[in-house]
């Protein structure tokens, strides 16, 4: 059985990741990308789906684990009534390969471990056809299953009712390293990693990346790991950047609430852009606007509200029978349905995202701006439009106030782009489309009866979402209105002091009522309160929410609150992003304070 989520740490290339148990199991890792399928999949099922096990063969070894410095190098520490040993496991980064190591050092005494490695391609479907290495005078095995292969290196392995296992033992001072590499298996066996000069080439990339982080303030090392979660998301070669690193887990545990995260959403990717660049990110932000530009290059009216890791388009969602879902928790999906759906408010984040670029100093290129204008174009004929929301809704489509909000935002930038840049463009028009869609969603988008904005026109149902009015400008965060929506947020939609998304008893989305609070939106509330003059209130808030992260700094999209659990796909790009944001307001509003004259 998978262990809880939290359970679970990241080790990541920038082009795929892996997830590694605090027992020493590596249950998730698909190769050689993110949205490939899994060679481990023990956590959407059992061992049986696929699994690689390093850990002391005594069961009552203990453990402890952090990461090397700002690195996803994963350190663990295991000790045994005869001594200890640590378990470095990364995959090196910047060589354009697929390879993941594991050093066993020995520490104090000796130590016996085992392996149990349990290969299974294709989502669990497919056992290999596996060999012994015999032309390198080392040990290793040779695992294919028709496109996929693999090569392991390091203790000999011998085969045991569909597993291969080893023991060995490891003593003070001593190293014994076990690598694999991912390769086409039409193409030559890739040479044996380097493993000293990897460790040093991939902790000093991690090192310095990080070391580029402008962050000074409060909640500084939750700050910097879920910027390098954030790093760790983006796929090297492309620039795109996916939501989360797994498929599948519940966001309500027994439920159906199951998605596929492992692909680049407009939206989730423009809100990790600004982040990037609001901590000195400038050359991220380039990658992304070129990823953009394939991505949604031709008709933008052919726009998608999210794309494959290169920008394919063909993202169906399916059920696969092959995995039995986490604990059981079915189905487990491939692919994503919103890919066809229309989200009005994307196109919004988009232009928000870049046009930060160009605060920031990204310059534009021959195509950025002429890419906008399509944009513009394509909603000046659609943002009247019903949609599916920022929470891609599975019911009918209605004219939610975030998207009208975020439409709005798209043609504020566009008008700035020209006022402030001096691009051109219909200045008339946009000026005169963005006043008509204020003036649509203050008339339509709020109760008075509630003092609120509400989900969607008409309605009185509110929207944890309404919390981004204030951070795109469509309104000031002390501004009444606000104020009056906050207030209504907290009443309908904290549990347990965290927020939800909106009541799933409401039937909007068109699936059976439940869920955990949402992680993202209770840091959105901890960035409103900080910035109108609740600055109390943010930090005790703040403080609850970190305290959510898991022993290496990671967190998931949801948490049970009643069973202390994390819940749904992690790690999740929204949740850290959001983190980054409420500790850079609270920064803001403890400086604003700070400044004030006393009496």
């Amino acid at each position: 059985m998978p262990l809880n989520i939290e359970d679970y740490a990241l080790i990541s290339d920038c082009h795929t990741a892996a997830l590694v148990g605090c027992d020493g199991s590596i249950d998730w890792l698909c190769l050689p990308r993110y949205d490939s399928a899994s060679m481990f999949g023990a956590l959407l099922g059992t061992e049986n789906h696929g699994r690689w096990l390093l850990a002391p063969k005594d069961d009552d070894a203990t453990c402890t684990r952090s990461y090397v410095g700002d690195t996803f190098i994963l350190s663990t520490t295991w000790t045994t009534r005869n001594g200890s040993v640590e378990v470095l496991d990364f995959m090196p980064h910047g060589d354009r390969r697929a390879d993941l190591v594991r050093r066993v050092r020995g520490i104090t005494g000796s130590v016996e471990m085992r392996q149990d490695l349990r290969m299974r391609f294709g989502y669990g479907s497919t056992l290999p056809w596996v060999r012994q290495l015999t032309n390198e005078g080392a040990h290793g095995l040779i695992a294919v299953a028709g496109p996929d292969a693999v090569v392991i290196r390091g203790p000999r392995l011998h085969a045991e009712d569909h597993r291969h296992v080893a023991n060995f033992t490891v003593s003070a001072d001593e190293t014994v390293d076990v690598q694999m590499s991912w390769y086409q298996s039409e193409r030559p066996l890739p040479s044996a990693v380097d493993v000293d000069a990897q460790l040093t080439r991939t902790n000093a990339w991690w090192s310095s990346w990080a070391g580029n982080c402008s962050h000074q303030g409060p909640y500084q090392d939750e700050v910097l790991r879920s910027m390098l979660v954030l790093r760790a998301l983006t796929h090297e070669d492309t620039g795109g950047i996916v939501a989360a690193a797994t498929t599948s887990l519940p966001e309500d545990f027994g439920g159906s609430r199951n998605w596929d995260y492992r692909y680049v959403w407009l939206r989730d990717a423009s809100l990790t852009l600004e982040v990037l660049l609001s901590h000195g990110y400038e050359s991220e932000a380039e990658d992304w606007r070129a990823w953009l530009l394939r991505a949604i290059a031709g008709d933008p009216e052919d726009v998608q509200i999210m794309y494959g890791l290169s920008g394919e388009r063909y993202l169906p969602e399916r059920e696969l029978t092959s995995l039995p879902g986490y604990r059981g928790t079915a189905p487990v999906r491939v692919g994503n349905g919103a890919v066809s759906q229309f989200q009005a408010d994307v196109i919004g984040e988009v232009m928000v995202a870049l046009h930060a670029a160009r605060i920031a100093g990204v310059g534009e290129t021959k195509f950025s701006w002429p890419l906008q204008r399509a944009l513009m174009h394509f909603l000046e004929e659609n943002w009247h439009r019903a949609d599916q929301g920022i929470w891609e809704v599975r019911g009918p489509a209605r004219e939610f106030t975030h998207s009208r909000v975020m439409v709005w935002a798209a043609f504020d930038r566009a008008v700035r782009g020209i006022t402030e840049f001096g691009l051109d463009g219909p200045l008339e028009t946009w000026t005169a489309l963005r006043d008509e869609v204020r003036q649509d969603i203050e008339l339509r988008g709020f109760s008075t009866e509630r003092n609120s904005y509400t989900q969607s026109f008409g309605g009185t149902e509110v929207d944890a979402s309404l919390l981004i009015l204030a951070q795109v400008g469509f309104c000031k965060p002390t501004d009444a209105r606000m104020l009056g929506t906050v207030a209504a947020i907290e009443a309908d939609l904290l549990r347990d002091g965290l927020l939800l998304r909106y009541r799933t008893e409401a039937s909007v989305d068109g699936l059976a009522p439940g869920e955990h609070p949402f992680l993202a939106c209770s840091f959105w509330l901890v960035e409103q309160y900080a910035l109108s003059d609740r600055l109390s209130d943010a930090t005790t808030l703040m403080d609850r929410l970190v305290g959510f992260v898991n022993d290496v700094g990671l967190l998931s999209e949801e948490y049970d609150v009643t069973n202390g659990r994390q819940a749904g796909n992690t790690p999740q790009a929204l949740s850290h992003l959001a983190l980054v944001r409420a500790a850079d307001a609270i920064v803001a509003s403890s400086t604003v304070v700070s400044a004030a004259p006393k009496r």
